[in-house]
């Protein structure tokens, strides 16, 4: 009966991933992030191999976050490698969001600001920035 079991939750936790893997990936789509990279990039001609790549680093991303076991012995670098990677896609994809739904300029015309929101935007990043070495550096 236990063989049963393990085969039901292997299906579920399969099924499972892959709702959560098309919501990731519809809600990249919905902001047009890939077009966006690509235009800002100026690699719009590679837009297809962008769509692989991303595609690609959320295979490997999971099968690294799942599979810990794995001995991969890429050394410091590939993690500071993949580590920034992983940091300007997430970035990115929250500045699409945020831009998305109005955030910056619904709060730049509540706290009244008219003057220098790059600098406030850049504290953002930094801040952003900052504490993500924190974390790595001192926590981790």
């Amino acid at each position: 009966m236990t063989w049963i079991t393990d085969i039901i939750l292997a299906l579920m936790g399969l099924l499972a991933g892959i709702a959560v893997a098309a919501g990731v990936f519809a809600l990249i789509t919905g902001l047009g992030l890939v077009p966006r990279l690509a235009g800002k990039t100026s690699v719009a001609s590679f837009c297809i191999a962008l769509e692989n790549a991303i595609m690609l680093g959320g295979i490997f991303g999971t099968v690294i976050a799942l599979f810990e076991e794995i001995p991969l012995p890429l050394g410091n670098w590939f993690a500071v490698l993949y580590g920034g990677a992983a940091g300007m896609f997430i970035g990115c994809l929250s500045v699409a969001l945020a831009e998305v739904l109005n955030v910056f300029p619904i709060l730049f015309r509540r706290i009244k600001l008219k003057t220098g929101l790059y600098i406030l935007i850049f504290a953002f990043a930094l801040g952003k920035a900052t504490g993500c070495f924190y974390y790595f550096a001192v926590l981790f």
